[in-house]
């Protein structure tokens, strides 16, 4: 009679433990899938779990409280890039009025007679002026490219886009001596994208080849709507590409340029799906962009 009773409070305990078990485990599913909501969207609600465990329900009450502080991070977060980009765009505004202003004096200054070392040094002041006008556009694209403004996508034919890109710094190849290699598909090559964000991203990435390249340019456009570009690019090494895409990266001898162009292409490039990624090797640096 007592081993009969005996296995029966053995089965009556395993069958408790096994719906504990059951319980928690089911617990631990909630608390990772909230949490995972949580993350993902910036919310006020708190994660619930229908344990009566106090382990489980002390674990949910320390995530909760780390989900509070974290929220309140990456709101102090928001609020502080929003003002950092605003600062930014009223700055390139309030610098354009007075770089406008000092090219039309050296316009002015340009119809003067003036001395051989006057003239040196208005060449001098007028370069480094065409710099800093530059310089401040790109910090105000830079701006409105990370913009939370939501971009309008449409049918669009790349293989028309980069034709006319390319078309647009043909006299800048020219003057630096650069004959590219084009290779395009012969058919259309539609995506939904945003054609002057598209434009955007083709120029600066053509702005950075004939910054760093060493005479040469390749361009691949494949049906697939894989885009390549690619140069020699002595100047350059593996660490430094790795770089290219982060803000304000600059290369040593790359003086005139704020390091903002290849990131605001990764940026507009992945807002409309695309993927970005940039090799190096055999001192070729290569782009490559898919949509």
């Amino acid at each position: 009679m007592f081993p009969w009773i005996l296995s029966a409070v053995l089965l009556f305990v395993i069958v408790i433990l096994s719906f504990k078990i059951y319980t928690i485990w089911k617990s631990m599913d909630e608390i990772c899938l909230s949490f995972r909501e949580h993350l993902a969207e910036d919310t006020n609600t708190l994660i619930t779990v229908s344990s009566g465990d106090r382990h489980v329900r002390r674990l949910a009450a320390d995530i909760n409280e780390e989900l509070r502080i974290l929220r309140r991070q990456r709101r102090k977060f928001m609020q502080g890039d929003q003002e950092l980009k605003e600062a930014v765009t009223n700055i390139s505004h309030d610098l354009r009025t007075p770089l406008t202003a000092i090219s039309g004096y050296l316009e002015l200054l340009e119809k003067e007679e003036k001395s051989e070392t006057v003239t040196r040094y208005l060449a001098f002041i007028e370069n480094r002026t065409e710099a800093l006008k530059s310089l401040t556009e790109e910090l105000f694209r830079y701006t409105v490219a990370s913009s939370s403004e939501k971009m309008k996508l449409e049918a669009v034919d790349i293989r028309t886009v980069l034709e006319e890109c390319l078309l647009n710094f043909y006299g800048e190849m020219e003057r630096k001596g650069i004959t590219p290699e084009i290779h395009m598909t012969d058919h259309a090559v539609i995506r939904q994208l945003n054609a002057s964000a598209l434009s955007r991203i083709f120029g600066n990435i053509l702005q950075n080849a004939l910054k760093y390249s060493d005479g040469d340019l390749s361009v691949t456009l494949k049906g697939s709507g894989e885009i390549l570009f690619s140069n020699t690019a002595s100047c350059l090494d593996q660490v430094q590409t790795g770089k290219l895409f982060n803000r304000f990266f600059t290369v040593e001898n790359a003086r005139n340029s704020t390091g903002l162009g290849l990131s605001i292409a990764k940026m507009l490039v992945e807002e409309m799906g695309g993927k970005i990624s940039a090799a190096y090797g055999e001192n070729r640096l290569s782009i490559l962009i898919r949509f």
